[in-house]
């Protein structure tokens, strides 16, 4: 998808002495505010980077650090194009505003937020990150061309100067004459590969404070006056239905005991304090009966009524006559395990509200806010503070509206975590999905036909549904189409209802489906006596860049052809616009548990920003999908998860394979890869294990023990 290009007509330019340079895009209403506005200038603006006079460059960046990168890589994609020195660039959180949308998301969702999931980042906001910078640098070289009394063509930037035949000028002593210069009709780009910052292993701007423990998340918010809450939920559709409150008086540091619908919180001059009074009280709720999440699964795959996702050729007519090789996979609803407990800290003064939250989706988070505390949006400041987990969790906005009213009623600012088991209570897991897949092989050892039917529920969708307070859209997973070269395809959709609040995951419902699709293959090749590698390279000549990330991973890995009694399998997938192929060794060790000892990933991600944020998610994303896959099932209560210790399923750092990750150098445009290693390494793992023991695990997680 193209993004709007930028010129005049939609940017603004404000400064001056003092301030610096700021370029925005797409003036919003002053009332607003803005993290950087330009002094006393009436601007308050969306997209921009400001040049100080001091020579730092701060850009706004509206994605939210879930420790992806993000602030590094769109800083590395500025400072590219500006030309500036990478010790200069600092960040800041962009203020609320609806030019900071995900462009990409309100393509493929239909909502219009900002959003950071699907592995989108850098391809919505790479275009105009770059034509931002680009209009910066043209204004510095003419207020530096102005002083030398040269033409500002002739001049460049380079390490934080206005450079021009040996002459040169810091971005500081020439920003403020650049903010009264004319801005050109339109940015005028580098050369792709012309600067010095853009594919380059550049140190991330936020590993100092992670290291010291400095960055802040949500819950290290320290406001004066601060009390602190804790809090017992209802299971889905249930109620607060009694609770002890004398029990609770006894807890030392209890301020208050404070009761909702659909929940009870206690008020404390600690959390401890707080959370042992919930202890004490013991909350009894109603919910719905337990129930097995996978029966509302086969019941609608079954028997329900399918959506038409994609067809090609005539399945139909193709495979009339003929007993097509066919298997069902099934993937449980899966919990994200998040490191960092669910927190938001809110505070009322005069009329106005202040949240500090860890959330993807931080304009529906402050419209959520809003309406707890029944004002209006404007009267709101959502402070997006970085996340604390990868996994795709921070998209509930309960915790946010139950701190607000907590600070309505209490008259105080109000810090509310999650204890860990609560968290894991009140998940919105990753929904959980079944496929049947059928393929008709070829006389010549391809694929003739390929029908894929898959029952499940919306993830992202879900999420954002529930946000926008409105009935998700019909179940429509992306990623069932293989992508193989098969001329009759058939792919459809069924709803299924289940009992469960289900949500985004990352690797969305591409990683679920690509487990399905790669296992199959697989299981073809294998029925048809072909060689794995071979089987799938003789189907990717359309996809040149998927075959050349498959072959690639096959020949580091060492590939040995996957034959009976071998540890290795293959998969491989064409995800958010990019390519990966993976090798992996694992076997079933002497206690029944898989045991995987090497990963060999090859990446082809488009234009790299930066190889070692490539390489941090690809790794991050092996192992996020491997304790997804190994950690057992939960226990399904009354429409909730089970709680279990968070050290349960986890590899040690002694246990943890060893991961090979290479980047296949590409000029394309650059793709996402945070749900890349999501979406293989299940089916990798699955194929090496059908090669070794001839075992098919068709279940995730995986119970080797189990009958597929």
């Amino acid at each position: 998808m193209k993004l709007p290009a930028v010129d005049r007509r939609t940017l603004m330019i404000g400064g001056g002495a003092g301030v610096g340079l700021v370029v925005a895009f797409l003036a919003w209403p002053r009332r607003e505010g803005s993290p950087l506005r330009p002094g006393k200038r009436d601007f308050v603006f969306d997209q921009y980077l400001r040049i100080g006079v001091d020579g730092r460059v701060t850009l706004a960046v509206p994605q939210v650090e879930t420790g992806q990168g993000i602030w590094t890589g769109l800083a590395q994609i500025t400072a590219d194009e500006l030309g500036a020195a990478w010790n200069s660039m600092a960040i800041e959180p962009a203020p609320h505003g609806d030019a900071y949308a995900n462009r990409l998301i309100a393509h493929d969702y239909a909502v219009t937020t900002r959003i950071t999931a699907e592995s989108s980042s850098v391809r919505a906001f790479e275009q105009p990150m770059r034509e931002a910078a680009a209009m910066a640098r043209t204004m510095l070289c003419a207020a530096a061309a102005d002083r030398w009394g040269v033409n500002a063509t002739e001049c460049d930037t380079d390490g934080g100067f206005v450079i021009h035949e040996g002459k040169r000028l810091g971005f500081g002593e020439v920003s403020a004459d650049a903010a009264a210069q004319t801005p050109p009709d339109e940015a005028q780009l580098r050369t792709v590969g012309s600067g010095k910052l853009s594919g380059e292993p550049l140190p991330r701007l936020d590993l100092p404070a992670k290291s010291e423990g400095s960055l802040r998340f949500a819950g290290d918010v320290r406001l004066p006056r601060m009390i602190f809450a804790s809090v017992r939920m209802a299971p889905p559709g249930g109620r607060l239905v009694g609770f002890s409150r004398n029990a609770a008086k006894g807890q030392q540091g209890l301020i208050d005991l404070v009761v909702g619908e659909k929940w009870l919180a206690a008020l404390g001059k600690t959390w401890w304090a707080a959370d042992r009074a919930l202890t004490r009280a013991a909350p009894r709720f109603n919910g719905l009966a337990n129930d097995d999440p996978t029966r509302g699964l086969k019941n609608s795959l079954a028997q329900g009524d399918s959506t038409r996702l994609f067809e090609q050729g005539d399945y139909e007519a193709v495979s009339r006559g003929s007993r097509p090789l066919a298997a069902t996979y099934s993937i449980a609803a899966t919990p994200h395990h998040s490191l960092e407990p669910p927190a938001a800290v809110a505070r009322l003064t005069d009329g106005r509200l202040e949240v500090w939250a860890g959330t993807q989706i931080p304009d529906l988070a402050r419209t959520a806010a809003a309406r707890a505390a029944g004002i209006s949006a404007s009267d709101v400041a959502l402070y997006a503070m970085p996340v604390g987990d990868g996994s795709g969790g921070a998209m509930d906005l309960a915790i946010i509206e139950m701190a607000v009213e907590l600070a309505q009623r209490s008259g105080r600012p109000v810090s509310l975590s999650l204890p860990p088991d609560v968290a894991q209570n009140q998940d919105a897991v990753r929904p959980p999905m079944l496929a049947k897949l059928a393929a008709l092989p070829a006389p010549n050892g391809t694929i003739a036909a390929w029908s894929t039917r898959v029952a499940g529920m919306p993830g992202l969708e879900g999420s954002l549904a529930r946000a926008l307070a409105k009935k998700p859209p019909p179940f429509s997973p992306r990623g069932a189409t293989p992508p193989y070269g098969i001329a009759n395809i058939r792919i459809s959709a069924v709803e299924a209802e289940v009992p469960l609040r289900t949500g985004y995951m990352r690797g969305g419902d591409e990683a679920m489906l690509a487990f399905a699709t790669e296992s199959f293959v697989d299981e073809l090749a294998r029925a048809l006596h072909a060689e794995p590698l071979a089987f799938r390279i003789g189907q990717l000549g359309g996809s040149p860049r998927l075959a050349q990330a498959i072959s690639t991973a096959a020949a580091i890995g060492g590939w040995d052809g996957g034959a009976a009694g071998s540890s290795m399998g293959l998969a491989c997938a064409s995800l958010f616009g990019s390519h990966i192929g993976l090798l992996a060794q694992a076997t079933i060790a002497a206690d029944q548990q898989i045991k995987v000892s090497r990963l060999v990933a090859a990446v082809d991600a488009g234009r790299i920003v930066n190889p070692n944020l490539v390489r941090q998610q690809i790794e991050g994303g092996l192992l996020a999908a491997l304790a997804a896959a190994t950690i057992p099932a939960f226990e399904n209560i009354a429409g909730m998860p089970r709680a279990v210790p968070m050290a349960a399923g986890y590899e040690r750092l002694r246990d943890v394979p060893e991961i090979e990750v290479e980047i296949i150098q590409s000029s394309d445009e650059p793709g996402g890869v945070s749900g890349l290693g999501m979406a293989v390494l299940a089916p990798a793992v699955a194929n090496a294990i059908a090669a070794g023991t001839g075992r098919r695990l068709r279940n995730l997680p995986f119970s080797p023990m189990a009958a597929a």
